[in-house]
């Protein structure tokens, strides 16, 4: 990159940051959950109207697409494409901060204030000097990414790859094991897909004495529990990352009263599209198989969610070189893999894409909890490496 757009990143991220820390502390101040971020969707197009940027909002509802380009480019030319979130979770902040969240449960735990903060701040960088882009640059305000069916999917069913087509598209997301100032990257395979299982086994309630005369949705639930794993440890091929995990088994019964109902809810994640199809079929029939043996039924959904994410190898290796150059290489980390998932993931099935890490910890100041946790938070100065991230991926992009 030419050393002249190095230094217009370095110095304006700098100037703007104070500008973009307020971003960041409004939204948290004021989150909302996924599919009702009417407000945040407001907040980022007053931004937008006052930098100047052209957009469209209610994308997907509550979403907002921006579009930056130079008089040199045509309407139609292909766009390098820049992502945030809007969404909040429903966790009660245990901050005492400034910025502490005003609205009872709920709460900016996985940093999409910062995201859409650091977006903001690098558009208007990029708008200043549109007239140095090689391509025009479209900015995707997302909502609902932490919720089935994800935002993602719904951005893309409204069309904003299309009309102009985006040919690359680029994201970071906040992460607290990593010090602030570095950027991580891991091209090829990085997330798990994501499916949800709501499972409510109906037996037969009755008196704890008296066992033969019901039929224990909790024994039949403790059999599921470990029936179930034998699909993940013996059915998959080892060399696919897989698991799959419940968290909520619950049947209200008492010492000596079994119950009628037995709810569960798992998570079910991998990297392999053949095999997610093939599990999710075994997990069903086996849950109904084991229920008929002992005389229950089953009430079962499985949750389709997010496909697994896979960063384009030449895309993050191209990304990877930037920020190296920028950065330095002792700010540049290799990332492992990871079983979260990521409604990006949509866009991955479609585009070349490049979703990467930044930095966010500082244990001095105490900021050393991870992602949903009721005490998350960032060193601010991760804002100003956002931003510099950010503009790199948009300046240095050779379609």
């Amino acid at each position: 990159m030419d050393s002249a757009i190095h230094h217009i990143i370095r110095t304006r991220s700098k100037e703007l940051f104070d500008k973009v820390k307020g971003y960041r502390e409004h939204m948290h101040r004021f989150p909302e959950l996924s599919y009702s971020e009417y407000n945040t969707m407001s907040f980022v197009a007053e931004q937008l109207e006052k930098i100047g940027i052209p957009y469209q909002k209610e994308i997907a509802g509550t979403g907002i697409v921006g579009i930056i380009r130079s008089e040199k480019h045509k309407e139609t030319d292909s766009c390098i494409g820049l992502r945030s979130e809007l969404d909040a979770l429903p966790i009660r902040e245990q901050n005492n901060c400034a910025y502490k969240s005003t609205v009872d449960g709920v709460m900016h735990a996985c940093g999409h204030d910062v995201h859409t903060a650091i977006l903001l701040g690098a558009a208007e960088i990029l708008w200043e000097n549109k007239n140095l882009l090689k391509h025009p640059v479209k900015l995707f305000f997302q909502p609902g990414e932490e919720k089935n069916p994800g935002g993602a999917s719904l951005m893309i069913a409204d069309g904003v790859l299309q009309d102009p087509p985006v040919h690359e598209l680029f994201a970071l997301h906040v992460f607290p094991e990593m010090k602030v100032g570095n950027v991580g990257f891991r091209p090829g395979l990085y997330m798990a897909s994501c499916d949800e299982i709501y499972l409510t086994i109906n037996g037969k309630g009755g008196h704890g004495a008296t066992p033969h005369q019901t039929i224990d949705p909790i024994m039949i639930g403790a059999h599921l529990l470990t029936g179930l794993q034998q699909i993940v440890s013996r059915k998959c091929d080892p060399k696919v990352p897989c698991v799959l995990s419940f968290g909520h088994f619950e049947a209200l019964g008492a010492t000596n009263i079994i119950p009628e109902k037995a709810v569960l809810k798992g998570t079910f994640r991998t990297m392999n599209e053949a095999w997610r199809k093939e599990a999710l079929d075994m997990i069903a029939n086996h849950v109904h198989a084991t229920c008929e043996q002992f005389g229950a039924t089953a009430d079962l959904e499985i949750s389709k969610g997010y496909p697994y994410l896979e960063n384009d190898p030449v895309l993050t290796e191209k990304m990877i070189k930037r920020s190296t150059a920028f950065f330095g290489k002792g700010h540049v980390e290799e990332l492992p893999i990871r079983l979260t998932s990521e409604d990006f993931s949509f866009y991955a099935q479609e585009i070349p894409v490049c979703f990467f890490r930044l930095g966010v910890r500082n244990e001095d100041l105490g900021i050393i909890y991870g992602v949903h946790h009721p005490k998350f938070d960032i060193d601010s100065k991760a804002l100003i490496v956002g931003m510099q991230a950010m503009c790199i991926a948009a300046f240095e992009s050779e379609l």
